[in-house]
């Protein structure tokens, strides 16, 4: 009597964690790539203010300060109560 053997392999179930576990783990990588993204978001807006805002607002204070000039002369002006000193001019 001739008998064949055959190898059966058993397939047996990945290792899995809990469902529950993975919700949680899901949870946790999901808040830091939120948090990864607002922190690329907040670069951008500061890239945005340094670059063009910024210089765009200080334009626009030396235009009004040639604007003071013309109408007081060189002077100092103190930003809290508005007087001003007459800037020494060099002779």
């Amino acid at each position: 009597m001739n008998q064949k053997v055959e190898n059966v392999e058993t397939v047996s179930e990945p290792n899995k964690i809990t469902e529950e576990e993975l919700k949680e783990l899901q949870e946790h990588v999901n808040k830091i790539n939120n948090a990864q993204l607002q922190v690329g978001q907040l670069a951008t807006q500061k890239h945005s203010i340094l670059v063009d805002l910024i210089p765009e607002l200080q334009q626009g204070l030396r235009t009004f300060q040639e604007k003071l000039e013309k109408a007081y002369g060189p002077v100092n002006v103190n930003i809290t109560d508005g007087t001003y000193e007459e800037t020494p001019q060099p002779k």
